[in-house]
Formats: structure tokens, C-alpha cells, sequence
């Protein structure tokens, strides 16, 4: 199994800390035809706290870096119910293809499978990746994350508190986050103005100052860097967000 193609040089910042541990034989797999020194030059990308208490500044992230984090937070939202079915496999597997490629898709399933035999300390793991990944990548995993788990046509409680967690350690506002879950769990007839960030009580120039800060965080352009196939799926966030939008002028009547 050769992972080069697909992680690239992108993920020397996981050869430490906690997905150093996780993603180990992986590493060693895809870099084992490379000059030993590429790799040493690829591990000093590693943004997280160093032995001895080192910390370097965070890289732009890359589209290695971004892969990685979702087959490793996928992993353990899957296991989040205490059962992983062949039915979520094969649905991880649909939307790797669709957002990766198939040679991208069947080595990230690979991964997948060994990693969901692993112990994933997902405070560790999320709070790694919230060092390294920019504030829009994260976002874009959140969405990711909520995607996944809402193909069985609800979010169960134990997925929700745990995407919450992983947001939560990844430095993902609160503000933000009920933005993104209001997209995919629409409990009540505010969802609109949840997905800005707002209450129903906010006046007319707050709504349009939530969308505008909303609109430029969530822009597809901030993650295209990461691949056509990122920012496909970041166009239809922004998308719901237009859509919240329009639906509170249509209610108030403003343009």
C-alpha cells in the first residue's frame, strides 16, 4: 500500500503528537520509498508542542493535511454509538469517492478500517489538528463530520455531543458550530436565523451583519487551496447560509 499519492508531502505535521501514534504504520508506508531525509524535512512541519516544550507557527494547511483529519475524526464519530455497520463503511466509502476520487477513496477506506481498531484520544487528536488546520478547514470538517453521520436521516444524541467535543477542542466558536448543526438538525421553525448565528430578536441591520461575517468566513475561495472537491462541498454550505438569508428578508420583508 503506497499512500504517497494521495497525503503528498502534507502530513509531517502528524509525525508527532497524538496522530503521530495513530497514523504511525501509515507514515512509514507511504514515505518507506522516499530519502530518509525527506522525511525528516517533512516531520519538522509539526506545529503541535514539541518534547521539550518547542512550538512552531502553524503552516498553511494543505489538502494531505485536511484528508488525514477527516479519516481520523470520521473514525471516531463512526464509533461514537458503539457500533460501527458495513452500511456507514460503504456510505464512507461513496463520499470519499465523490469528494476525492476512487484511487483517493480506497486509500482512505484502508486507513479507515485500521484506524477504527485503534484508541483514538479525540481530545489529543482534536486539539493537534486545531493547531494546525486554519480556522476555515476546520469548519469545513465540521460540516464533514455532520454530513456522515445524518445518512441514517437523524443525528443521534451520542454523535452530537461528540461532534461537538471535536469541534470544541479544534477551537471551533460556538457561534459557528450552531450554525453548521442547524444545517443538518432542524429542530424548530429559527433555523434560519441559527444558521447566521442570531435570534429571532435581532434587528435588521444585525441579521445582515451576521450574514456578511457568516458569507466571509464560510466563502468557498478560503478553502479552495484544498481541491475542487472541498470546495464543492463548501459551495453547498454557503449555499444553506444564502438560503437562511433569504429566507429571514422574504419573512421581514427587507432587500
Amino acid at each position: 500500500m503506497k499512500f504517497g499519492k494521495w497525503i503528498g508531502g502534507g502530513i509531517g505535521w502528524a509525525l508527532g503528537g497524538p496522530l503521530g501514534g495513530i497514523l504511525g504504520y501509515f507514515i512509514g508506508a507511504a514515505f518507506d520509498s522516499k530519502e530518509p531525509e525527506q522525511s525528516q524535512n517533512n516531520g519538522t512541519r509539526y506545529g503541535g508542542q514539541q518534547p521539550g516544550g518547542t512550538r512552531y507557527s502553524r503552516p498553511q494547511t494543505s489538502r494531505g493535511d485536511f484528508m488525514v483529519s477527516l479519516v481520523v475524526l470520521t473514525a471516531a464519530v463512526m464509533k461514537a454509538d458503539g457500533k460501527v455497520t458495513q452500511a456507514e463503511l460503504n456510505y464512507v466509502k461513496q463520499f470519499f469517492v465523490r469528494q476525492f476520487g476512487v484511487e483517493a477513496a480506497t486509500d482512505g477506506i484502508r486507513m479507515l478500517r485500521d484506524v477504527l481498531k485503534q484508541q483514538i484520544p479525540v481530545y489529543e487528536v482534536s486539539r493537534q489538528i486545531g493547531q494546525m488546520l486554519n480556522y476555515s478547514s476546520r469548519l469545513q470538517l465540521v460540516d464533514y463530520l455532520f454530513g456522515i453521520v445524518s445518512t441514517k436521516g437523524t443525528v443521534l444524541p451520542s454523535e452530537l455531543r461528540l461532534i461537538e467535543t471535536i469541534a470544541n477542542y479544534m477551537g471551533v466558536n460556538g457561534t459557528d458550530f450552531n450554525s453548521i448543526k442547524s444545517m443538518f438538525v432542524k429542530a424548530d421553525a429559527d433555523s434560519a436565523y441559527k444558521i447566521l448565528g442570531i435570534s429571532p430578536t435581532a434587528t435588521d441591520d444585525e441579521v445582515k451583519k451576521a450574514y456578511r461575517k457568516m458569507a466571509v468566513e464560510n466563502h468557498p475561495d478560503k478553502v479552495a487551496y484544498l481541491g475542487e472537491d472541498v470546495q464543492r462541498a463548501a459551495k453547498e454550505k454557503f449555499q444553506k447560509i444564502n438560503e437562511a438569508y433569504e429566507a429571514i428578508k422574504k419573512q421581514r420583508g427587507f432587500s
